[in-house]
C-alpha cells in the first residue's frame, strides 16, 4: 500500500507529460545552467584552496628548482582533481534537476543525460574562463616583468631607442661609462679639469651606442676621440685613456651579449612552461567533461527512480 501511494503521482498523471517529451525541447536549460553555475563556484573554491596549499608548501630555504618542480607537479594534480570534482558535482546536479522523461527509451535517456552533463561542464568552463581572465592577465604580467626588465635594459644599451640619457640610466652602460671618467688613484681633480666640469658622459654613450648598433668594434676615429674626452677630464695620457676606452667597450659588448642570452633563455623557458601548462589544462578539461557526463547519468537514474 505504501509503494502504491509513492508511485501514484506518476501512475495517475495526465498523459500531457508524454506529449511534452515529444514536443518540448530535449534540453532542460534550467538544470544545465544551475549545474554549470554550481560547478563553476565549486571550481573557484577548489582553485583558491589549491593556491593556498601550493604557496604554503614552498619552503624559503629550498632551492628555486626544487620549489618550482614541487609547485608544478602539485598544480597539475590539483587542476585535474578540481576538474573532476567540480564537473562531477555539476553533472550530478543537472541529472537530478532535469525533467523526468517517462516516454523515452533507456538508450535515449542515457544519451540525453550525457549531453546534459557535457553542457553543464561547458557552461561551467565558460563561466570560469570569463572570471579568471583578469587574474590570468595579472599573473602573466607579473611573471613577464623580470624578462621585460632584462629586455628593456638590453634594448637601452643597444640604442634601439637612440636615447643616450636613457641608456646611461640602464645597467651596464651607466656603470661602465662612469668608470671611464673616474679620477686617477692619487685623488683630486686633474690639472686639465680645474673647474670640476661634468664629464661628457652623454657623448661617450652615443659613441658606444653607435658602435653597438653596428655590431662591431669602435672605429679608429671614435676610439681616438673618446680617448681624448677621457684624457681631457681625468688627466691621463692619450694612450692610457684610449686603452681605458677600448677595455670598457669590450666589457660592454660582453655584458650586452650576456643580457641578450639571458633574455632569450628566459623567453624560451616561458614558452616551454606555457606549452606544458596548456597541455595539462587540456587533459584536465577532458577529465572534467568525462566526469560531468558520467555523473549526469547517475544523477538522471536517481531522478527517474
Amino acid at each position: 500500500m505504501t509503494d502504491t501511494n509513492v508511485l501514484t503521482p506518476y501512475a495517475s498523471a495526465d498523459p500531457a507529460p508524454l506529449l511534452d517529451d515529444r514536443t518540448a525541447s530535449a534540453v532542460s536549460w534550467g538544470a544545465v545552467i544551475a549545474g554549470g553555475v554550481a560547478a563553476a563556484a565549486f571550481s573557484l573554491i577548489l582553485l583558491m584552496l589549491g593556491a593556498g596549499l601550493g604557496l604554503s608548501s614552498i619552503s624559503p630555504w629550498a632551492s628555486r628548482a626544487e620549489n618550482a618542480g614541487r609547485f608544478g607537479v602539485a598544480a597539475v594534480v590539483w587542476i585535474c582533481v578540481t576538474q573532476v570534482l567540480s564537473s562531477g558535482l555539476g553533472g550530478y546536479l543537472v541529472g537530478r534537476l532535469r525533467r523526468r522523461w517517462t516516454s523515452l527509451h533507456v538508450d535515449e535517456t542515457y544519451f540525453r543525460d550525457t549531453a546534459h552533463g557535457f553542457l553543464s561542464w561547458a557552461v561551467a568552463t565558460l563561466v570560469v574562463a570569463v572570471l579568471m581572465t583578469s587574474v590570468a592577465v595579472g599573473i602573466a604580467r607579473s611573471a613577464a616583468e623580470p624578462a621585460a626588465q632584462t629586455m628593456a635594459n638590453a634594448a637601452s644599451v643597444q640604442a634601439r631607442r637612440g636615447d643616450a640619457e636613457a641608456a646611461l640610466k640602464a645597467w651596464p652602460m651607466g656603470y661602465l661609462v662612469d668608470g671611464l671618467f673616474r679620477q686617477p688613484s692619487n685623488g683630486g681633480l686633474p690639472a686639465s679639469n680645474p673647474g670640476g666640469n661634468r664629464p661628457p658622459r652623454d657623448e661617450v654613450a652615443r659613441i658606444f651606442m653607435n658602435a653597438l648598433a653596428s655590431g662591431g668594434a669602435l672605429s679608429p676615429d671614435d676610439d681616438h676621440y673618446a680617448g681624448q674626452l677621457v684624457a681631457g677630464y681625468t688627466g691621463l695620457s692619450q694612450d692610457l685613456a684610449q686603452a681605458r676606452v677600448s677595455t670598457t667597450y669590450m666589457t660592454l659588448q660582453q655584458r650586452v651579449a650576456s643580457l641578450d642570452a639571458a633574455t632569450k633563455e628566459a623567453t624560451d623557458r616561458a614558452r616551454k612552461a606555457a606549452a606544458e601548462a596548456t597541455l595539462w589544462l587540456f587533459v584536465g578539461l577532458l577529465m572534467g567533461a568525462f566526469s560531468s557526463s558520467l555523473l549526469a547519468i547517475f544523477g538522471g537514474r536517481e531522478r527517474d527512480l
